[in-house]
């Protein structure tokens, strides 16, 4: 029996692939996740149920599943992560492997995709969707360099705030950009400034800029 949690905050979707999971002998949800935090407390503790795959979508209301994905395999080594999600950029790509995700299926893909993916997934292999698999050939056979995400152990939008704080934003300008409380980009740049072990912002704009960010 493989063992699955599911984790994304659309009830639509969250709903039909738990009635498709419930539809095949062998494969049972054991949870169900709507946020990044209810994912850490559900997978994360120490009373956590025995699960053998989680279900990632990447954008969660509170959070990003990347991030979600680094802390839960950092806890439990063990643990297959495949991201399902409506993201197919190389960079999403790129930072859900770095996470430790096994798999990668757009959310376009059909049941018998989903489905081998979650069993291959199981089984110790590495497995991309086809869309993801073309897109990674098509990157090999014309001879490009993958992209290469910067500071992947940001959150999307902790790398968002860091690209307009290396672009000269205060962080009212900031927060009236991104339509977020002044209190929160405060709490995002603490962040990045922890993540990264930078002593304040001016040199969090050098390291920002020096990867990449911050500039047109």
């Amino acid at each position: 029996m493989i063992r699955v949690v599911i984790v994304d905050d659309h009830p639509v979707f969250r709903l039909g692939m738990a009635g498709l999971l419930a539809s095949l002998d062998d494969i049972a949800v054991v949870g169900q996740a709507t946020s990044a935090g209810e994912a850490r407390e559900l997978i994360g503790g120490d009373e956590a149920p025995e699960v053998d795959v989680v279900l990632m979508d990447l954008h969660l209301g509170d959070g990003s599943g990347v991030e979600v994905t680094r802390d839960l395999v950092s806890r439990h080594p063990d643990l297959k992560v495949l991201v399902i999600t409506m993201l197919e950029d190389d960079e999403s790509v790129v930072a859900a492997v770095r996470a430790g995700a096994r798999g990668y299926v757009l959310k376009g893909a059909t049941p018998d995709v989903v489905e081998r993916a979650i069993r291959a997934v199981a089984n110790g292999e590495m497995i991309l969707g086809p869309q993801v698999a073309a897109r990674a050939m098509s990157t090999v056979v014309s001879g490009r360099t993958a992209v290469r995400l910067p500071f992947p152990e940001l959150s999307d939008r902790e790398r968002e705030v860091l690209d307009l704080v290396a672009r000269g934003f205060d962080n009212a300008q900031i927060a009236r950009r991104l339509v977020l409380s002044p209190k929160t980009v405060r709490n995002h740049v603490s962040s990045v400034l922890t993540k990264l072990a930078l002593p304040d912002r001016s040199a969090a704009i050098i390291a920002a800029r020096d990867a990449g960010l911050g500039v047109d």
